[in-house]
């Protein structure tokens, strides 16, 4: 198993989304990239340690290439948007990706470097990338949210439309339903 770790605005969604994809163990939620030991999900909301909350992708590279989660990181989220993603604002929501190692950093600029060379986007990517230092799991209830809250309407709003674009965009990396 590899590790990859990314942050593109409330956790809850990307989470939900990254967990449909075939070749992927898991999906855990959490902090990084920050300064502080230990953040609660409160400290981070209020701008207090740095960090920005992100999930932490257990994946089988035989089955799902760190390139195709990059793909797919970039499709749920907007690479644009600076400290934020739609109605999350704040400097914990921004856009990063926090390498394991040189390759993924490599892989990981070659391929934003690539993004802005085709002009995906209309505006510039600001996504982070820098070497993962501390990963810290965030609290238990923010753990497989989507799944425990399908309801939630911050969740029908916004998890929801994020996992019908990969089912629909990567239909052929998709877990299939049971």
């Amino acid at each position: 198993m590899e590790r990859a770790t990314f942050g593109g605005g409330c956790f809850w969604c990307v989470e939900a989304a990254i967990k449909t994809l075939d070749g992927v163990e898991s999906v855990t939620s959490g902090y990084a990239g920050g300064h502080a030991e230990d953040p609660t999900y409160e400290e981070v909301c209020r701008e207090e340690t740095g960090h920005a909350e992100v999930v932490q992708v257990a994946f089988d590279p035989d089955e799902l290439a760190y390139e195709d989660l990059l793909e797919v990181f970039f499709t749920i989220h907007d690479p644009t948007q600076l400290n934020r993603q739609g109605p999350d604002v704040g400097t914990q929501y921004r856009s990063i990706i926090l390498t394991h190692d040189e390759r993924q950093a490599e892989l990981a600029e070659a391929f934003v470097d690539e993004l802005e060379a085709q002009n995906v986007y209309e505006d510039g990517i600001v996504t982070e990338i820098e070497p993962l230092e501390t990963f810290y799991e965030a609290e238990e209830y923010h753990q497989d949210y989507f799944e425990k809250n399908p309801t939630d309407a911050y969740c029908r709003m916004h998890a929801a439309p994020k996992i019908d674009k990969v089912r629909e965009k990567f239909d052929e990396r998709v877990v299939a339903d049971d």
